[in-house]
């Protein structure tokens, strides 16, 4: 304990305040992020924009890709003017785009507006990064990014579980609350010291851009890095199925009465503040993967600190892909809480030794460079699970799809101009079924759950092309 004090003495101010900026940062996109899915795709009578699952793939998918493509763009700008200006600007979009993005209603307008919530955090990533990187040195790196990934995963937890309680107010305020946990990083700001001393090199921002794309290509002709990072994208691609499909999915096919009883009997603020007509909101479900996180990590550290990166990473994909797969497997919500707790611990497991194994493989003269693209599989995981959660999942899952080709295949006529909602309600009607009789007639007739063979075989085929990557190339 003694030991641990005295590093923590060592962090200067600048290192709390950057991890301060990061938990506020943190707590506001995943305040909205994960309510963004059902957003998107929700009937418009009840809050949503009614987008097609489709429609939802490309702009979560290519957006938040985005995102984690732009920094090696973004860091650059910040080295060459300065981490505090750079904050300023990333904060002020973040906020401006909090604000305008539910006035927009129309796919081409979202987009573009997500585009531009995405240039915030983009600007925001490098920065926050490198500053924990300058305010800790060999001794206290290790505890320091301990101390920064807490702070991710505390605000990845407490952001929806504030803005849920405003949810079924109006999605507005889900982004207006968004937008003033994040301004309250410009007071944090007046307390950010530069970390370090910026080195003049004379070159302009195109010149300093343009070394960039060249170090790229010096990263793309090691092929055995190459080769690594396109295979871990196929865990990112399952994992980020927690944001983009399974809240979805639980909207549209789980009853979660059962835990809205559990939380009503022993928990009761919980079933007051996070659900509707006695459903627990999916978004809380989704939630406890952070939650998990939080409690078990050190648990689950302190297990695989000594077994090999490749190994460990194997393991991680398959039980992390077991876990997905079977949270899409039934409607019993009980299954689905457990199948997210197994994913937490593959995650647990895979996601922190996909660092450390960049760190030992890369050259001795170019780890921050190698380090710097390890952004390469989570842009691409980014794009690739925009495809399955959008075509690939309205296909095989959505609801809303698997009831128009019902209505078809039995010559029903309904009223146009419907929202998605009164088309399953007047559909119902007219089948003479209960809403809950129709989602179970359709769950048996048409079984979105397939959708679980898709994850899985991603993830298990991630799992075997790393050990292949193991046994024979490395």
């Amino acid at each position: 304990m003694n030991r641990i004090a005295t590093t923590f003495k060592k962090f200067p101010r600048t290192f709390w305040v950057a991890n301060s900026i990061e938990l506020i940062e943190r707590w506001a996109w995943y305040g909205f992020f994960m309510l963004f899915a059902n957003y998107l795709t929700k009937s418009t009578d009840l809050g949503g924009l009614q987008f097609s699952q489709t429609e939802k793939g490309m702009i979560m998918g290519i957006g938040t890709g985005i995102l984690y493509f732009l920094p090696i763009i973004t860091g650059a700008i910040a080295d060459k003017y300065g981490y505090k200006k750079v904050l300023y600007i990333a904060f002020s979009v973040y906020t401006t785009a909090f604000i305008f993005l539910p006035m927009f209603h129309s796919f081409t307008g979202v987009f573009i507006m997500y585009l531009y919530l995405a240039l915030g955090a983009a600007l925001f990533k490098p920065v926050v990064s490198a500053t924990v990187a300058k305010t800790t040195d060999d001794e206290t790196a290790s505890i320091g990014f301990g101390i920064f990934y807490m702070m991710v995963n505390l605000g990845a937890f407490f952001g929806p579980m504030v803005t849920l309680l405003f949810q079924n107010t109006s999605y507005n305020m889900v982004f207006r609350i968004s937008a003033g946990i994040i301004a309250l990083n410009f007071i944090l700001l007046f307390f950010y010291k530069e970390p370090g001393t910026r080195v003049k090199t004379g070159e302009t921002l195109g010149e300093s851009v343009g070394k960039v794309f060249k170090n790229i290509g010096l990263v793309l002709k090691d092929f055995k890095f190459v080769i690594f990072l396109l295979i871990v994208a196929g865990f990112w691609t399952m994992y980020n199925q927690l944001f983009f499909t399974l809240p979805v999915f639980i909207e549209q096919w789980v009853d979660t009465q059962a835990l809205y009883h559990f939380f009503s009997q022993f928990v009761p603020f919980i079933s007051a503040n996070y659900s509707h007509g006695h459903q627990i909101d999916p978004e809380f479900i989704t939630n406890l993967d952070a939650f998990f996180i939080i409690v078990f990590q050190i648990v689950i550290s302190s297990v695989v600190m000594r077994w090999k990166p490749l190994g460990t990473m194997v393991t991680g994909f398959i039980v992390s892909s077991i876990g997905m797969a079977l949270s899409l497997l039934t409607q019993n919500v009980m299954f689905t809480v457990l199948a997210i707790f197994i994913f937490s611990i593959g995650e647990m497991t895979a996601s922190p030794k996909i660092t450390e194994y960049i760190g030992r493989i890369a050259p001795h003269d170019k780890k921050a460079l190698y380090m710097g693209y390890s952004f390469i599989p989570v842009f691409l995981g980014n794009i690739f699970a925009g495809v399955i959660s959008g075509p690939v999942y309205q296909t095989m899952s959505d609801k809303h799809t698997l009831l128009v080709r019902e209505v078809a295949a039995r010559g029903l006529h309904l009223p146009e101009n419907l929202s998605h909602h009164q088309y399953f309600l007047h559909a119902a009607a007219k089948m003479h079924l209960t809403p809950a009789a129709l989602t179970n007639q359709l769950w048996s007739q048409y079984h979105p759950s397939h959708i679980w063979y898709v994850i899985f075989l991603i993830g298990l085929g991630a799992a075997l092309l790393l050990w292949l990557y193991n046994r024979f190339i490395v």
